[in-house]
């Protein structure tokens, strides 16, 4: 494992690639579930280059989508919900309910709840996207402040 740190509009973001040079977490500063700095490996400035070009063409408003490859680890359900996540298109939102709806589990949307919280690769795999059932601002690792910031970003609300 190797990090490095970048400036955003959001504050640091640190991006994890593993050992083959893969983005496997993205975090936000002071985000919960940051893991210990152990976890991170060695910082190396040089890793995730095509990660943080996407980022800042995101930030810059020229690029709504990633293609940067990934390697989040997780059990199978939490891949089928961040799946579900990486879905939903940029400027639109969707209820823990409907992505439950959408993975064939209506009952499991406090389980998508906590696979979303878990996300390791926040913003690239697009966890701002959900709003709890009325559209209310609703949990995010990153602190909902980012959350509004994402989304006012991506035009799904008003600035």
């Amino acid at each position: 494992m190797k990090h490095r740190i970048i400036d955003s509009p959001l504050g640091p973001l640190t991006l994890v690639v593993d050992a083959d040079g893969v983005l496997c977490a993205l975090y936000n500063e002071g985000q919960r579930y940051f893991p210990e700095a152990a976890a991170l490996g060695k910082r190396d400035d040089t890793v995730a280059e095509d990660a943080v070009a996407q980022l800042r063409e995101y930030f810059a408003g020229t690029r709504s989508a990633f293609t940067v490859p990934t390697a989040a680890v997780g059990t199978a359900f939490q891949h089928r919900v961040w799946e579900g996540l990486a879905a939903i298109p940029p400027g639109t939102t969707r209820t823990y309910g409907q992505v439950a709806q959408e993975l064939g589990a209506p009952g499991a949307s406090r389980a998508v709840g906590a696979a979303t919280g878990r996300n390791p690769i926040s913003i690239i795999v697009p966890c701002h996207r959900l709003v709890g059932a009325s559209g209310a601002m609703t949990g995010y690792a990153g602190g909902v402040e980012r959350k509004v910031w994402l989304l006012t970003h991506e035009g799904a609300l008003a600035s």
